[in-house]
């Protein structure tokens, strides 16, 4: 074993070796710079409680991995693929000899479904785990389980630049956490505010110019994504001489051009680096000493409802941040100018959100159902996944047939599980090799999950076209994972040639899109909108399938779709195409009405007006007519607000069993006090404001009811024997009274059994507020001496008696001369 650099995470190499060996888990804080990544492995590699076992290295990116097996085995002198080798996606460099296997992060998630006692590992180190991916979550989990179970044996680390120790030890059963400095040089921050409407582009281009002009070194810019990269290499093309290069960094780039980002720079020249947050973390590009942040990111966010994943520009991060700007002291004294105001810092989030709590979870899903787990909480994960994100990935996998009623894997979910790809493009290609296409939909699939093959054209058909004679390493590598990928699947042979759109049906059923009018326009079997700009190809198609999209859910933007027909549909998906009878409400005329529809889901194909309906049918369709107008649309007589006022002021202040009276509350219960109370209605006209009485009143359970004048009276009876009503809409109750009909009144008026005092809005004669108070008696012994002298010279034929609770209530005025 040949000596190690020296570096930072040096001296505590041995704290780990025997945390490890004692305690079998461990956690590292150590920030970038501090040779965690290289040289943890390479020292647990001479650790005799290793034995002969492997050591697995958990990497967020390819190119991290690729950079970390590459810096270990020049480290030892060798080749990679010999003591340290590779494993990942489309590149697999490992040997026979091969004892420390950098890994990216879903490829161990299914290394160890494939191999639950990792019968062959020692060690497992997650590498920068404060990232939170999707991948790391689960195969920490995983792990953990395995450890528990089957292998106590097991080694597993943590390591991570910015985290949460405490929770992720918490996690782990409270093991050694292990702190080491980084190694960094003085890093002068600076800010440099965006004005208003100006494009990020345009301030890096301002700034990455000013740099190059009055400071040495090479410049590391961060930018949210490939199109702003691009945008910004185009406006600084021609600027600077061949002794500056300009290379873009971003995880869509062959792998030739990500190595020529982070290779040094030759003598005599610089670099200006155009990166994404793929240059954070794990890699090191020699010569930076400029870092000039965005201050923005790009990140998926699912929503589950439409099982779509849009990309969103958002802040990043304060640990972000941190870590972007290190990039600047690795090897000398740098500079990190931040493209926003100083004081917004404070204002943005501590971490990134994890991947787990916003992605699409029905990949997981999948692979709980193989690993025998239906409930997340059965294994441990950092942040438990969200319920609601669960359940609609369960409802996709039994759609695609990967899973039966009751959630276990079926011989089809098994068959898509192997396949590596995620369920919805491996059901596609299980599906096409009943028909002999299983090639091209693989192809299609890894057009889908690596982008930048074949074009960037949005029609996959033409895109497959070109992927297939694409030339270059990425796309022979591509093409060699798509024949792995659908090797004996067809079932038929077929000399046809596949049709994109026919073969996504089976990925897609719910996106299939119908153009609604304009062109270029389209409503999707889910019942969201799509859209494409007028000028493309494939906005002139009556409808498509489409494989991706973003934007707002309202009115997706599509990214990649293929034409299709009624035809094809009815081929591909028989049954899904039906014919019934609805009763639905129509916003434009606001009645219940019914049609006979043929439709996908929320497209109609053809529809024919049935006689008026009535029955059951049409009250629940009114129920949810107005789920979607809103509860105002109801004609809510003043009795029943007041009610409905009542009985919400008594939830708010006694809780259960009195009714939430919200509109949130009373659209989710419309089947308890809408509908049994308004079955002659047939729209919004027929509406009995009576039956909303009734039905309000109907919430409150019938032992209550009676208490209900007494704890919310509708009025307040005053001294004078006059009834005034009190107002319940308000955060509390409300009196308004002219002042003189409280006289003699020595207590202050409350409601609920006179738990809580009313807020008494007092008047003038002329019926003109003159105070509010909560406490009476302390009105009548404070300020009425003020009022009282106030109003006399106001009001002087009214009564001002010196002392109020001793004087006799009235609604009149003095008589004349007295």
């Amino acid at each position: 074993m040949p000596s190690l650099p020296e570096l930072p995470v040096s001296h505590v190499l041995p704290d780990i070796s025997a945390a490890l060996g004692k305690k079998k888990r461990a956690v590292l804080s150590a920030p970038p710079g501090a040779g965690k990544t290289t040289l943890v492995p390479l020292h647990l590699l001479g650790q005799a409680w290793r034995g002969d076992g492997k050591i697995i290295l958990l990497e967020p990116r390819r190119l991290a991995a690729r950079a970390a097996a590459s810096r270990m085995a020049s480290l030892l002198g060798e080749q990679v693929g010999e003591t340290v080798g590779y494993r990942m996606r489309l590149d697999n460099r490992i040997s026979a000899r091969t004892r420390i296997e950098v890994v990216t992060e879903g490829v161990f998630a299914r290394m160890i479904l494939d191999d639950p006692e990792l019968s062959e590992v020692s060690t497992v180190i997650f590498d920068e785990f404060h990232e939170r991916s999707l991948d790391a979550d689960f195969g920490l989990a995983l792990a953990l389980d395995v450890q528990s179970a089957l292998r106590e044996d097991l080694r597993i680390l943590v390591m991570s630049a910015t985290l949460d120790v405490e929770r992720v030890a918490a996690l782990l059963d409270h093991p050694p956490i292990i702190e080491s400095t980084g190694r960094s040089f003085p890093i002068d921050i600076r800010y440099q505010d965006r004005p208003g409407g100006e494009r990020i582009e345009d301030a890096m281009v301002r700034a990455i110019v000013g740099f190059h002009a009055s400071e040495s070194g090479s410049i590391l810019a961060f930018l949210p994504g490939q199109a702003e990269i691009t945008r910004t290499a185009e406006r600084l093309e021609g600027r600077f001489g061949a002794e500056t290069l300009i290379a873009p960094l971003y995880g869509n780039l062959s792998q030739k051009e990500q190595d020529a980002a982070i290779r040094p720079s030759a003598p005599g020249t610089r670099k200006i680096v155009l990166a994404t947050s793929i240059a954070e973390t794990s890699i090191t590009i020699d010569g930076v000493r400029i870092v000039i942040d965005s201050g923005l990111q790009r990140l998926p966010v699912f929503e589950a409802s439409t099982g779509i994943t849009r990309l969103e520009t958002v802040r990043v991060s304060r640990a972000s941040a941190d870590q972007r700007a290190g990039r600047a002291g690795r090897t000398e004294p740098g500079i990190a100018l931040r493209l926003w105001h100083q004081g917004q810092t404070a204002a943005l989030p501590a971490f990134t959100p994890p991947q787990i709590l916003s992605s699409d979870l029905s990949g997981l899903v999948l692979d709980l159902a193989h690993w025998g787990v239906q409930d997340t909480k059965s294994l441990a994960f950092v942040d438990q996944p969200p319920e609601t994100t669960i359940k609609e990935a369960r409802a996709l996998l039994v759609q695609l047939g990967a899973l039966d009623k009751d959630g276990a894997l079926t011989a089809r979910g098994k068959v898509m599980r192997d396949l590596a790809l995620p369920p919805r493009l491996a059901a596609m290609v299980v599906s096409a090799g009943e028909s002999g296409h299983a090639k091209d939909a693989a192809l299609i699939s890894v057009l889908l999950t690596e982008q930048g093959l074949g074009g960037a054209s949005i029609d996959l058909e033409e895109r497959l076209r070109r992927f297939k004679g694409e030339k270059g390493e990425r796309a022979e590598a591509s093409r060699r994972l798509a024949g792995r990928l659908s090797e004996g699947f067809n079932k038929v042979s077929s000399a046809e040639s596949a049709h994109a759109g026919r073969l996504l049906l089976h990925a897609f059923p719910d996106r299939v899109a119908l153009q609604r009018g304009a062109r270029g326009r389209y409503v999707m079997a889910n019942g969201r909108g799509a859209e494409l700009a007028e000028t493309e190809r494939l906005a002139g198609s009556q409808m498509l399938v489409i494989a991706d999209l973003t934007g707002r859910a309202a009115q997706g933007r599509i990214l990649a779709a293929a034409d299709v027909s009624r035809a094809d549909i009815e081929v591909e998906l028989p049954g899904e195409i039906r014919t019934d009878d609805q009763t639905f409400f129509d916003r434009q005329s606001r009645q219940v009405r019914a049609r006979r529809a043929t439709r996908l889901g929320a497209i109609v194909f053809e529809e024919a007006p049935l006689p008026r309906p009535s029955g059951e049918a049409v009250v629940r369709a009114l129920a949810q007519g107005l789920q979607e107008l809103g509860l105002d649309q109801l004609p809510f007589s003043k009795e029943a607000l007041q009610l409905r006022e009542r009985i919400g002021f008594l939830h708010r202040t006694i809780g259960e069993p009195w009714p939430d009276m919200s509109d949130e509350a009373l659209l989710d219960r419309m089947e308890d006090w809408f509908t049994p109370f308004q079955t002659d209605a047939r729209g919004l006209s027929d509406i009995s404001a009576s039956g909303l009485s009734n039905g309000l009143m109907a919430l409150v359970p019938h032992d209550l009811q009676r208490d209900l004048a007494r704890l919310a009276p509708t009025h307040f009876e005053a001294p004078t024997g006059q009834r005034h009503p009190i107002q319940y809409d308000g955060e509390e109750p409300t009196l308004t009274i002219r002042v003189q009909e409280l006289f003699g009144l020595k207590q202050h008026p409350a409601v609920a059994g006179g738990r809580l005092p009313l807020l008494l809005e007092l008047t003038s004669p002329a019926h003109r507020p003159i105070q509010t108070t909560r406490d009476l008696p302390g009105f009548w012994a404070g300020s009425w001496r003020d009022v009282r002298a106030d109003m006399r010279g106001r009001y002087p034929r009214h009564p001002w008696p010196e002392k109020p609770d001793e004087a006799a209530p009235t609604t009149r005025a003095k008589p004349r001369g007295t």
